[in-house]
């Protein structure tokens, strides 16, 4: 049974607002079954969901550091130490001491992540094709956009 809504102007509850009308509720429902689309191509690859974005992050900015990964890849950072750890012992990706400051780490794909990611990517494609299903063009664009501005509005990083 579903509560009245308020005609104060206190803060309305999740209750009021409904699921299916709050957008955190969606981003997550969207992400995990965009996860779990991926479950079985990233299985068939030997790798986790951490170890696979973080492939995708580096096919496209490679050799940052491990902190900025973690951002990108938006795993914690001790969960991320432990996917590189497998992906690097796997020759998929290597890790160097950062040129100016010894205490930090970059972090770069090998050739072998890169073909380990060009297999995934027609997967990762397809999921995303299936998001967008029905939403032309102009409708993508805008939302994309919109996600744009609420990171921005979020963020706790320049990037």
């Amino acid at each position: 049974m579903s509560k009245p809504l308020s005609t104060g102007t206190a803060t309305p509850d999740l209750a009021e607002i409904g699921l299916e009308n709050f957008a955190p509720y969606l981003m997550n429902r969207i992400m995990g079954r965009y996860n779990a689309s991926m479950s079985s191509e990233m299985a068939e690859q030997g790798l986790t969901t951490p170890q696979m974005r973080s492939l995708a992050v580096l096919s496209v900015i490679d050799g940052i550091l491990i902190r900025e990964l973690a951002v990108y890849a938006v795993v914690q950072q001790s969960t991320l130490s432990r996917a590189l750890d497998t992906l690097d012992l796997n020759g998929l990706i290597r890790r160097e001491t950062d040129q100016h400051d010894s205490r930090a780490t970059r972090v770069f794909i090998t050739d072998a992540g890169r073909e380990v990611n060009g297999r995934l990517w027609p997967h990762m494609s397809a999921s995303y094709d299936a998001i967008f299903k029905g939403i032309d063009d102009a409708e993508k664009r805008a939302f994309v956009s919109t996600l744009q501005t609420m990171l921005r509005n979020i963020r706790q990083h320049d990037f």
